[in-house]
């Protein structure tokens, strides 16, 4: 895979540039405290290992005067280690990740952004051939629409993973591929900050990504994923075409099956023509046939469960995977869908989640943290971004009301918080 925005067990994963926090499935993390400023010795082995590199940047194409004036003042940042190395004890169930990342608040953003870029997304369309409503779901999920795309320099945070840590060998290529970007002038060392992992731009591209797909559709003659939103959408467009994007078919639909059908072995991955699919006694959720619209009895789709034979089922053709491909894991593509099917104005899903404590808006988990706040928990910013010290605080609390002590934002605490409160005041 070519772009990498880290995956921790197939889990997407982003960075808020405004609390420098790592979220995983839409969910806060907060990391280890950072072990400080490196010692004297560590200090060395990372100015020694940053020279060694020096012969296989140039062998990469950094010139040697370009490696020196890049290196000369940098330093280590041992918290993208932390970062790298940790391991969530918290697993996020598809409900609470999409909830949390296409909700209202998002929908109406993408629509606005929509209108205001209609021009723009228009022309990306017409080049690339996928929907503006795909273009802007992607730029929503990986930044939200530009506002939390990360803050740490690159060339210190690649330095650093190229020196210590797992994946040296595939950090260095970025961290070589983000000096060679620098090298030809397209961005400044200002505007190369990102995610911890590297990735960056409204669109959050790592380094070697942007080499090999970033576009200039502005015609200002730099490719610039930080300041032109032109060309960090046309350049989403071009990942997504590159990878197999097949304009005029959809990425697939929710479907219905047969009362006694059996999904073993049923997958993304396996595909079958939909003239099998239809023969099984397969149709969509609403109950209309399978094949309609640009769609033949020959197209291939896999049958994708997400939550299991209860939960909802679809039918993804190779747009799909063309969306799994920018982050491989099936609910950060699927996050991606659904977002872009509801900024088409489509609704909701026909079948509910097999669970009995759906999951929270952002707007919902705000509002849970509020009200944490308020019983004198220290849980940091009301951000709805669900760390650590909210989900240890929903504990103490699911204990108190009863429940099953599991930290999860959902809508049985939300109700116990509401109703509790709906009692105090009126007292």
């Amino acid at each position: 895979m070519q772009r990498l925005v880290l995956v921790l067990g197939s889990l997407f994963i982003a960075l808020s540039q405004a609390h420098a926090e790592l979220i995983i499935n839409g969910q806060k993390v907060e990391a280890a405290p950072a072990s400080g400023a490196p010692g004297f010795g560590e200090q060395n082995n990372f100015q020694r290992c940053i020279a060694d590199l020096k012969s296989q940047a140039v062998a990469k194409g950094v010139s040697a005067s370009a490696y020196d004036r890049y290196t000369q003042n940098l330093t280590p940042d041992y918290s993208v280690i932390e970062k790298l190395n940790y391991q969530p004890e918290f697993s996020t169930p598809i409900w609470d990740y999409l909830s949390g990342l296409v909700d209202e608040e998002r929908v109406q953003l993408g629509r606005q952004k929509l209108a205001e870029h209609r021009e723009v997304l228009g022309r990306v369309a017409a080049a690339y051939g996928v929907p503006p409503e795909t273009v802007v779901a992607v730029w929503g999920i990986e930044s939200n629409f530009g506002s939390i795309s990360g803050s740490y320099p690159l060339l210190q945070s690649l330095g650093t993973l190229s020196c210590e840590g797992r994946r040296q060998s595939y950090f260095r290529g970025e961290f070589f591929a983000a000096m060679r970007i620098l090298q030809r002038g397209d961005l400044t060392e200002q505007q190369l900050k990102g995610s911890w992992a590297g990735a960056f731009g409204h669109t959050q591209f790592m380094p070697s990504t942007y080499e090999e797909l970033a576009v200039d559709f502005d015609g200002d003659g730099r490719r610039d994923l930080v300041s032109s939103t032109s060309d960090a959408l046309a350049s989403t467009a071009n990942f997504l075409k590159k990878r197999g994007w097949q304009t005029g078919q959809p990425w697939g639909f929710e479907v219905k099956i047969p009362e006694g059908m059996s999904i073993g072995g049923e997958s993304r991955r396996n595909k079958k023509a939909l003239s099998y699919w239809v023969s099984q006694g397969v149709s969509r959720a609403d109950g209309t046939p399978l094949i309609q619209g640009g769609l033949s009895e020959n197209s291939q789709a896999g049958l994708m469960s997400p939550a299991g034979a209860n939960g909802p089922l679809f039918l993804v053709f190779k747009n799909f995977d063309a969306i799994y491909s920018y982050n491989a894991a099936e609910s950060y593509a699927l996050a991606i869908a659904h977002l872009s099917d509801r900024l088409q104005g489509k609704s909701g899903f026909s079948t509910a989640w097999p669970t009995d404590d759906a999951g929270t808006s952002r707007a919902e988990r705000r509002e849970i943290q509020q009200y944490l706040l308020n019983k004198g928990y220290d849980i940091g910013a009301v951000d709805g971004l669900i760390g650590d010290k909210t989900r240890q605080a929903i504990r103490q609390e699911q204990i108190q009301f009863g429940l099953s002590p599991t930290g999860r934002a959902g809508q049985q605490i939300l109700r116990a918080f509401r109703n509790d409160h709906a009692k105090l005041m009126m007292k």
